[in-house]
């Protein structure tokens, strides 16, 4: 049973995505939250694995929210679903980067929402590459000044890992693309994320385009 919280700050959105979450087999919904401030104290209370999380609300926004509930959490942390109205949003990057494990479009199907909450209730991020991309690439246009991450930490095979990772390529994709198994490749990601003590997949992404390591459209 995948136990889900619930944040939005319009009544018959959250009052909707609840309604579907509690008609589907193996999801409990553990609370619904109207602002940021209500769904840190509902996460600590209720310890959901799961957070669907709204972007912009007054008060706390979903960004503040999710850098709050993720530093309070104790292990296993929530695993937070950002929702959100347009799919270049500039708050969406900066969820990722407060540590979301992925994003989702309102306007997405009742199949596309129980699927999401699967996936990263399971362990996984939810990334559509195209629309990953094209959200991070955006980001970085307005960035291209700033001082550039290094990465001097990580070997060679660890940099094309993450590289591949951040042109959306699965793992399985990756290991195919370098010739080497799976496994390897988790474990290469997992050396990086330790290096670069990042939390995320989501972070590795943003890091590659923030350190030069992909360039947008490149």
């Amino acid at each position: 049973m995948t136990t889900v919280l619930v944040v939005d700050d319009q009544f018959l959105i959250r009052a909707g995505l609840a309604g579907l979450l509690r008609a589907a087999p193996g999801i409990e919904v553990v609370g619904e939250a109207c602002d940021g401030a209500e769904a840190v104290a509902l996460a600590a209370e209720t310890t959901p694995e799961v957070i669907l999380m709204d972007i912009r609300m007054p008060g706390m926004n979903g960004i503040e929210a999710t850098e709050r509930i993720l530093a309070q959490a104790a292990d296993p942390t929530p695993r937070i679903l950002v929702l959100t109205t347009f799919d270049l949003d500039e708050y969406v990057y900066g969820a990722l980067r407060a540590g979301a494990c992925g994003f989702l479009l309102k306007d997405s199907g009742p199949e596309r929402l129980l699927a999401a909450v699967a996936a990263v209730g399971g362990g996984d991020a939810l990334f559509a590459p195209s629309i990953t991309r094209r959200l991070v690439e955006a980001y970085a246009r307005q960035t291209a000044s700033e001082q550039p991450i290094a990465l001097e930490a990580l070997t060679r095979r660890e940099r094309e890992v993450l590289k591949l990772i951040a042109r959306g390529l699965s793992n399985l994709e990756i290991a195919d693309r370098l010739y080497i198994s799976e496994a390897t490749v988790k474990t290469h990601f997992n050396r990086t994320m330790t290096k670069l003590d990042l939390g995320s997949r989501a972070q590795a992404v943003v890091v590659a385009y923030e350190s030069g390591l992909v360039t947008p459209g490149g």
